[in-house]
């Protein structure tokens, strides 16, 4: 779904005066503005909210342990009988109640760490750093960025924010993590392969050869299968983790582009977005065959699931789609600023911003229940990837929003 590669990573320019701005700022302990601003028509639809990432929460009780690290196993069944029942507003997991709320720009040259409340930049993770995603660790008390072109994974503390020794990966284009959390699992571009790591380390433990580029994918309802798509080859993969091999693949029509990937709240059905077709492919989760298809709006490509798990959000095309899970209706179309292919990075924890960046420098949040512009920020950089952190739900998945 997001670019990468290694001629796109040099090709980006400096970010020059505002680069050394912020990295004053940083050194000298304040925090550095960024530039921006609200629409034209008189600000937001809604005082300040939908921003912030996290809704009220009971803080832990005293001397309740946190999270373990290493993971143990941990149940992988939707809690309360629906898939994304763990990731409704505020719901945020109990080692992660405590992180500040921000958002993780990956820029292809660096990470720009931004306020949600303030748009205030306040971190940058700078050289070598030519990160294309930026993906919470399983316990989301870490995060890893994903670096195509210095073939590393890179640890950053979400707390801390310190930046860890970089691990070496070769071509990474995405990065998941199984529901259990007992394994990490590196996409690899060169050669095409899904690679077995252990989720704290990420030693290598095992490789799986895959038929062609993937790199978006979700797992399916009892998490034993990672389904990804293939954009060049119109086609999807489900690997069977624990066998360590690839158990189908379904080609979608000719002409076919699928991008991002999810799972429907009932597990029953994927959903496949595809620019070329512009709309979203239902494929039965249990056979793995198509079973429809809805059209939302020319180039659709990238997928965002409401706090409430009613609506899938598509965007693409400088449109942002708000369909039914329910009867698979279009209810919205929104036009989003600057008519680029926005990349989604997650749903404000109270359910009601979703944030995206845009490659022309915009990071910006809508409102998901009129499509207007909350906040908009303008940064130097070409925004490649958006993290929103944390996000509600028991643990991650990896990937953009993957949350149970």
């Amino acid at each position: 779904m997001m670019g990468r590669g290694r001629a796109a990573g040099r090709r980006r320019g400096p970010l020059g005066a505002f680069a050394l701005a912020a990295v004053m700022a940083l050194l000298s302990g304040c925090e550095s503005p960024v530039e921006f601003y609200r629409p034209g028509d008189g600000g937001p639809d809604e005082p300040v909210v939908g921003l912030g990432g996290a809704a009220p929460y009971v803080r832990p009780e005293p001397g309740r342990p946190r999270a373990a690290d290493p993971p143990g196993p941990v149940p992988v069944e939707p809690a309360g009988g629906q898939v994304y029942a763990a990731t409704g507003p505020g719901m945020i997991a109990p080692g992660a109640r405590d992180m500040p709320a921000r958002l993780y720009v990956a820029d292809g040259r660096g990470i720009e760490v931004v306020d949600p409340r303030t748009l205030r930049l306040t971190g940058r993770f700078g050289a070598g750093t030519a990160a294309s995603r930026v993906v919470p660790s399983w316990d989301m008390r870490r995060l890893w960025a994903v670096d195509p072109v210095h073939d590393v994974l890179v640890p950053m503390g979400a707390v801390t924010g310190r930046r860890g020794r970089p691990v070496p990966a070769a071509d990474p284009a995405a990065l998941y993590f199984t529901p259990d959390g007992r394994a990490a699992l590196v996409v690899a571009g060169r050669p095409r392969r899904l690679e077995v790591r252990d989720p704290r380390t990420m030693r290598p433990r095992a490789s799986v050869p895959l038929p062609c580029a993937a790199a978006d994918g979700d797992f399916t309802l009892g998490g034993g299968s990672l389904v990804m798509t293939c954009t060049s080859a119109g086609t999807l993969l489900r690997v069977d983790v624990a066998g360590r091999r690839v158990a189908g693949t379904v080609r979608l029509p000719a002409g076919a582009r699928p991008g991002d990937v999810r799972l429907s709240p009932d597990g029953g059905t994927f959903l496949v977005a595809d620019a070329a077709k512009g709309g979203v492919w239902a494929v039965d989760a249990r056979t793995f065959a198509p079973s429809g298809f809805v059209r939302t709006a020319p180039g659709a490509r990238a997928l965002a699931i409401s706090r409430d798990a009613r609506r899938l959000f598509v965007a693409g095309g400088g449109i942002l789609a708000a369909m039914e899970f329910r009867d698979r209706r279009v209810t919205a179309r929104w036009r989003l600023p600057g008519g680029g292919d926005a990349v989604p990075g997650g749903v404000s924890s109270d359910g009601r911003a979703l944030w995206l960046a845009d490659p022309g420098g915009l990071v910006y949040a809508v409102s998901t229940r009129t499509g207007r512009v909350l906040r908009h920020a303008r940064l130097r950089g070409r925004p490649a990837g958006l993290c929103v952190h944390p996000q509600p739900g028991r643990y991650s998945l990896g990937g953009t929003g993957l949350y149970r």
